[in-house]
């Protein structure tokens, strides 16, 4: 579909026909399997990878093609890959283009589980990660040696909102001849579009905005499809015949789809980390509003930032919209249309208080997730930051005395309301 139509349009209509069947006219879920050949020759030609086609769901289904191609347009992006969960989508970025003695460089403000992943879990695949403070551009350049294979950072960082500064680090990306990977979860294409700052892949956590009410678990990664993987050597499996696949140059045959296709035909394949038709189509539906949940999100995301500035109980606000942020400045041109739902508040009275405000709060909900249309709340530090030490706590934005909250859709006042009581029982 022609990128000229409006977010409004593509969010709904991108990707998505009448069904030539039935004509229905939502996408249907296709509940199958495997597909039927039309004969000895069609099923040559799609294993092949000379035709494209649909052989068998850990591969290919229509209702996630469907998707891929709506995140894909959405993001600006030449195409997607949709698969299990959004760190399913990490792994599936990094695998084309990592060997065992290679490493990726990090931000030092990532999700906890994905510090997690790539400090430890990727390991065994005898990969490494060197993690940066993204602030300091000289620090992040030094960090690049010979075995450097990507960069990899959060648009917007969760937990604390903070925003990377995606212009310069793209420019850094391209100035040293590396992919840079941006985590677009927090953000969304709405308010963020990596690729025009220089981004080579965006990785989503579907489960979290795109879709919106917290119902499955998905990802994505999008291909901007102007890297050039033959340039340098350092990417085989993209440039160089593929012993995985018969010896098929990807980049040589698929030009700037090299990257979607050896996702598809190597890394679903030989990984498995599919996305299942069902969850494909409850995101499908969530990007129909995408637009609509993400306005209300920054609307009440600075209304209630605002209000708990000024509260006795907070320390301080982490989020970027509020002009007293050391990266305001970066929202007009990181997020223009706003800084996103998500930040974290440093309560005074530290750990106990912490868990004292979460026990009290009746509208916000106790989960580990965020970008859900109710809002929620979590303790990092005692959950999903757990696993890192408290010097990678604070690193992260995620200290002990720190809580974070994704601003949902509700009624602004409500929320205020909430949380007014539940600081006051906290304080107590």
């Amino acid at each position: 579909m022609t990128a000229n139509y409006g977010f409004d349009t593509l969010q709904i209509h991108a990707g998505a026909r009448p069904d030539p069947a039935t004509g229905a006219r939502q996408t249907p879920i296709y509940q199958t399997t495997a597909y039927v050949f039309r004969d000895a020759d069609h099923a040559a030609a799609l294993f092949g990878l000379k035709e494209v086609g649909y052989i068998y769901s850990r591969l290919t289904n229509p209702t996630v093609a469907v998707l891929q191609e709506r995140i894909a347009t959405l993001e600006g992006g030449a195409g997607a890959v949709c698969c299990s969960s959004g760190h399913a989508a990490q792994i599936l970025a990094l695998f084309p283009l990592m060997e065992p003695g290679r490493n990726v460089i990090a931000s030092t403000r990532l999700y906890g589980g994905t510090v997690t992943q790539f400090s430890q879990t990727i390991k065994r695949f005898g990969w490494s990660a060197k993690f940066v403070d993204f602030d300091d551009l000289d620090a992040l350049e030094a960090a690049v040696d010979d075995d450097t294979r990507a960069i990899f950072c959060e648009s917007i960082a969760n937990p604390g909102g903070y925003i990377t500064d995606l212009p310069a680090v793209g420019k850094l990306a391209q100035k040293v001849g590396l992919p840079l990977i941006v985590d677009n979860t927090a953000a969304t294409p709405y308010l963020c579009r990596p690729i025009e700052h220089g981004a080579t892949l965006v990785v989503h956590s579907a489960t979290k905005y795109l879709t919106g009410n917290g119902t499955v678990t998905g990802g994505c990664v999008v291909d901007s499809g102007t890297f050039d993987w033959a340039a340098s050597g350092k990417f085989p499996s993209l440039s160089e015949p593929e012993p995985a696949y018969h010896g098929l140059n990807f980049a040589e045959t698929f030009g700037p789809l090299a990257f979607t296709f050896h996702g598809i035909a190597i890394g679903l394949r030989d990984l498995g980390m599919t996305l299942n038709p069902q969850a494909a189509h409850y995101t499908l539906m969530g990007i129909e509003t995408l637009s609509l949940r993400m306005e209300r999100h920054v609307e009440n995301a600075k209304k209630l930032a605002a209000w708990l500035e000024t509260h006795p109980a907070i320390e301080a606000v982490t989020y970027a919209g509020l002009p007293s942020s050391p990266y305001h400045n970066r929202v007009k041109t990181v997020c223009p249309k706003g800084a996103g739902g998500l930040f974290t508040i440093v309560l005074k009275g530290g750990y106990d208080v912490c868990v004292k405000l979460v026990d009290s709060l009746e509208l916000f909900s106790h989960v580990a997730n965020l970008g859900d249309t109710r809002s929620l709340i979590i303790h990092s530090a005692s959950t999903t930051h757990s696993q890192l030490s408290e010097e990678q706590q604070k690193a992260a934005g995620a200290a002990p005395d720190v809580v974070r909250l994704s601003i949902g859709t509700e009624t602004a006042d409500d929320l205020i309301a909430d949380l007014d009581q539940a600081l006051a029982k906290a304080t107590a």
